[in-house]
């Protein structure tokens, strides 16, 4: 029996270091931001972003291949500085965000692609859509105090999916040719994030 007992201890010393090695960290919401920008009648690129969201990182250092990300963003916060625009874009020819009023990410799998950078694959679900969406992300980097004593640490996040992919088909013809509103979107997280 004591023999037992020690190797139970031994299993679980060894196993503390792979479980210390990762940590949870909560987006700092005041220092984040979740943006965008499609293009607007062929000539320029609308940008907006969206002021509501939150989500949880959970970062292995040791092997940050097994780091896993969860964000929902709360799609009825959307603005573009222009209000007249942001209704139009809550409406049903868009997200209509009385029926769909968040869109989430959840990753699937992390892998290294370079210097302090990683591509994150995961599931982005918008309007009712599910779809695979990759994210370039630069960083995590290391960890820093604040002089309030939180533990802090950030990261850039960028990624281009098709609007119509998710089910926003909504456009109007211009005269000159083309289309009103584009389809790619480009997203862009510039994220602070606060350990747990």
């Amino acid at each position: 029996m004591k023999r037992i007992i020690n190797v139970i201890a031994a299993v679980v010393t060894l196993a503390i270091p792979v479980f210390a090695s990762a940590a949870s960290w909560s987006i700092d919401t005041d220092h984040s931001s979740v943006g965008f920008k499609v293009r607007h009648m062929m000539v320029s690129n609308v940008k907006g972003d969206f002021g509501k969201f939150n989500g949880v990182v959970e970062i292995d250092d040791k092997d940050v291949t097994k780091s896993k990300v969860d964000v929902v963003i709360d799609t009825t916060s959307i603005n573009t500085g222009v209000a007249k625009r942001d209704d139009h874009l809550k409406s049903a020819d868009f997200f209509d965000v009385a029926k769909y009023p968040t869109m989430a990410f959840v990753s699937s799998k992390v892998k290294k692609a370079g210097n302090d950078k990683l591509k994150v694959y995961g599931k982005l679900s918008l309007h009712g859509v599910t779809r695979d969406v990759v994210l370039d992300v630069e960083g995590p980097t290391k960890a820093y105090k604040d002089p309030w004593g939180n533990t802090k640490r950030g990261a850039v996040a960028t990624t281009k999916i098709s609007r119509k992919d998710f089910g926003l088909t909504y456009n109007a013809a211009i005269e000159s040719g083309g289309v009103m509103v584009g389809d790619e979107v480009t997203i862009a997280l510039e994220i602070e994030l606060l350990k747990k």
